[in-house]
């Protein structure tokens, strides 16, 4: 088992804001988070009316293995069975998997009073994911989003996708935003050859500890490193980037 989320790393709560709670989910299940998430947002809806207003959270997750479907999600894409548990879910997007070794980190924020559009909140999550894993990179390789494909892909400097390596799945709700992002770490990447990941055929799967720069003993600054980059954004001190997409 590739664990990333042990208890050592209880003090990455203290990383939490007066306007940003950190919470951490180690070995997961996938719908009893879920519907965590769910109520936690229908509750935050329901108080807004009156006037109560909660924190933002990020939660930091590493689940047990499952295969999640996005809402509008297509079976087709689901090219073999295994063991592993198959979820339908809310989120935006079609299958992917989670699991062991891929660090989860859902987004439960009031976009209204960020004054984020989902535009927004898709890029800052994109660009926060380049910001941190581009230090665990080599010269050679350069790490990017995509119009044209949500997510974060690896590129050599001939310009190759040489793979995939953080997925994103948004759900919004009266204005109130949930689930988020998934980063490759140290899982094995096996499981996605039973799919089409994120909808896309023959998609390459990339895992940050396949370039050589990324190891487990890097696993607590890497998740420190991102949740401070997020809630740098979620304060309002980094502005968007419109060049870290690819055309």
């Amino acid at each position: 088992m590739n664990r990333i989320i042990p208890s050592s790393y209880l003090d990455l709560l203290a990383l939490s804001t007066d306007t940003l709670t950190v919470r951490l989910l180690d070995n997961a299940d996938y719908q009893t988070v879920h519907e965590s998430m769910l109520n936690h947002t229908l509750k935050r809806i329901e108080n807004k009316k009156i006037n109560q207003h909660h924190t933002d959270e990020l939660w930091i997750v590493e689940h047990q293995d499952v295969y999640t479907l996005g809402q509008a999600g297509k079976s087709e894409h689901i090219l073999y069975r295994t063991d592993t548990p198959i979820i339908q879910t809310d989120r935006g997007g079609q299958v992917t998997w989670h699991g062991d070794g891929q660090l989860v980190v859902y987004w439960l924020f009031d976009l209204h009073r960020l004054n984020f559009g989902v535009r927004d909140l898709v890029s800052h999550a994109e660009q926060a994911i380049i910001d941190i894993v581009a230090h665990y990179l080599p010269k050679t390789l350069t790490v990017k989003a995509r119009r044209d494909a949500p997510g974060v892909y690896i590129y050599n400097h001939a310009g190759d996708m040489l793979g995939k390596i953080a997925s994103l799945g948004f759900k919004i709700k009266q204005g109130f935003s949930y689930h988020g992002i998934a980063i490759n770490l140290i899982n094995d990447l096996s499981a996605f050859h039973a799919i089409n990941p994120c909808g896309y055929a023959g998609m390459p799967m990339a895992k940050l500890s396949s370039f050589g720069q990324f190891t487990a003993d890097d696993m607590g600054v890497f998740i420190t490193q991102l949740i401070k980059n997020i809630a740098r954004r979620h304060a309002g001190l980094v502005e968007l980037r419109p060049q870290d997409t690819l055309k």
